[in-house]
């Protein structure tokens, strides 16, 4: 069994698809460097991220197949499931050989499994947009605290981007260790970057940040109507694995 191994970063997954389309022996499975666990009969290839070789096949995956197959990859690489590198490759393979057509042939096994991963990072998305709760900390930044199943930073960071443009913010992703930042200050051209940071991280809240987390519960529980609560409906609109960081939950 040939495994390749990628340091985990969507350019190192393209940089060992880009190999494994010219290899002799196509690769039995891909995997990150901390996933890999070596057996008797494992033989294993190290990829090296290529910055060129990642531009070659993103660039190919849009010109001949299309946009639409580009961003399936990219969400289903972000749901992190077990396997779906090599079902990515696999659906890359089929792609290059039917063209836009690919996303079509959806009793396809592989076609199936690379459109559940791409419905369940884009569903995760959504629903965080509206669940997602910001805390005003000392330093006058806005800090939300998030563990999804999915790694969807990335996703989640261009949307509020856009609707916090007038804010400082800070969106910690404590299950990953990874934060998107996003400040008024930065000279890049969107504002925001992705950086490593721990969950030890120790916060400080604004003085009447806890006022206003008052208010806010205050009114969750005014505008509800008692005679019609439904928890199963409102734990299907907002599962009880998000509750831990809502404010109104809390």
């Amino acid at each position: 069994m040939i495994y390749f191994l990628y340091d985990g970063s969507f350019d190192g997954l393209l940089t060992a698809i880009y190999e494994a389309f010219y290899s002799p022996i196509p690769p039995t499975q891909i995997v990150t460097h901390d996933n890999f666990i070596p057996n008797l009969f494992s033989e294993e290839r190290h990829i090296t991220t290529d910055l060129e070789k990642s531009e070659k096949v993103y660039k190919a995956i849009k010109e001949k197949i299309s946009s639409t197959a580009l961003k399936n990859i990219y969400h289903a690489y972000l749901s992190e499931l077990t396997q779906i590198e090599i079902w990515i490759y696999q659906y890359l393979k089929l792609g290059f050989k039917l063209g836009v057509r690919i996303d079509n042939r959806v009793s396809d096994e592989i076609v199936m499994k690379i459109h559940h991963a791409e419905r369940k990072v884009s569903f995760e998305n959504h629903r965080l947009k509206g669940l997602l709760r910001f805390q005003l900390l000392k330093n006058q930044v806005y800090y939300a605290p998030i563990e999804p199943d999915h790694n969807i930073l990335s996703l989640l960071a261009p949307h509020f981007a856009r609707r916090m443009a007038d804010q400082n913010w800070l969106i910690h992703d404590l299950k990953r260790g990874l934060a998107a930042v996003y400040s008024l200050e930065s000279s890049n051209t969107q504002k925001w970057s992705l950086f490593s940071l721990d969950k030890s991280l120790q916060i400080q809240f604004a003085e009447d940040e806890e006022l206003f987390q008052d208010l806010w519960k205050t009114f969750f529980k005014t505008v509800s109507i008692e005679e019609r609560t439904n928890l199963k409906l409102q734990k299907q609109h907002m599962p009880v694995r998000y509750w831990k960081y809502m404010v109104e939950k809390n």
